[in-house]
């Protein structure tokens, strides 16, 4: 293998694993937003709004830190009690959760 075919598949391995992790990003800020959504007594297609608002947020320049402001402000304004950590947890579990349904399809 020479070393311009090794420089071309680092470069897709990079490709892939970027891919992946936008897509376990995406997949989980979507998670997060049906359960940021459920606390506020959303369901169905407005429960899907709101994830779906929260994963365009997460595009944004502060990526998770815009979500996690909305989520908070959200709560806050609807007095759902639930604290910043276990925010935090669940948006860890969210990931956790979202790398395994990509790692299976």
């Amino acid at each position: 293998m020479s070393l311009n075919d090794r420089g071309q598949d680092f470069e897709a391995r990079y490709a892939h694993d970027e891919e992946r992790k936008f897509r376990i990003e995406a997949r989980a800020t979507k998670l997060l937003g049906l359960w940021a959504a459920g606390k506020l007594g959303k369901d169905g297609a407005e429960a899907d709004a709101y994830a779906l608002a929260l994963a365009q947020l997460d595009l944004g320049a502060r990526g998770p830190e815009d979500v996690f402001a909305k989520i908070r402000a959200d709560f806050d304004a609807a007095s759902v009690n639930q604290s910043d950590h276990q925010i935090e947890r669940h948006r860890s579990e969210c990931l956790d959760e979202a790398a395994r349904q990509i790692a299976a399809s």
